[in-house]
């Protein structure tokens, strides 16, 4: 168990594309398996995304449990999926797919640094480009600091 919001072993660089849903349902399960989240936190996930979508531009999207999720959050944690290949995301192009699990209000401390980075092309470009989870961790390494 880490201390870490986004550990290297949250982290996939995945080859090819998927569907939304699949990309979802993917984020979820690493948040699942790193013990950060019940297994019912992703169909909240799915929920979200069936009222409003997670995608916020730059290849990003982010999904994240409802509301009425809360209690099903252990500790806050982050998933990150690279797709090599862009994500039809309701019409939008996604490369990143980023499940939040945030305890309390944390959740959205943590969408404000990785607004901070997407919303620099460079940084993109960084992300992109980046060969390894432990790359893509360093440069989102701002979720990671207190």
């Amino acid at each position: 168990m880490t201390d870490q919001i986004l550990p290297a072993e949250n982290v996939r660089i995945v080859p090819g594309s998927t569907d939304r849903d699949e990309a979802i349902r993917a984020a979820g399960r690493i948040l699942v398996d790193a013990g950060a989240v019940d297994a019912s936190y992703i169909d909240s996930m799915l929920e979200r995304e069936s009222t409003v979508s997670t995608y916020m531009g730059n290849w990003l999207a982010i999904p994240h449990g409802t509301n009425e999720a809360k209690g099903l959050i252990h500790r806050s944690a982050m998933s990150l999926l690279r797709y090599e290949e862009p994500i039809d995301w309701g019409g939008e192009q996604a490369r990143f797919v980023v499940g939040i699990a945030g305890l309390e209000n944390e959740h959205l401390e943590i969408l404000s640094k990785i607004a901070i980075v997407f919303s620099d092309e460079d940084e993109v470009g960084r992300l992109l480009a980046a060969r390894s989870a432990d790359e893509l961790v360093a440069v989102l390494s701002e979720v990671n600091e207190s």
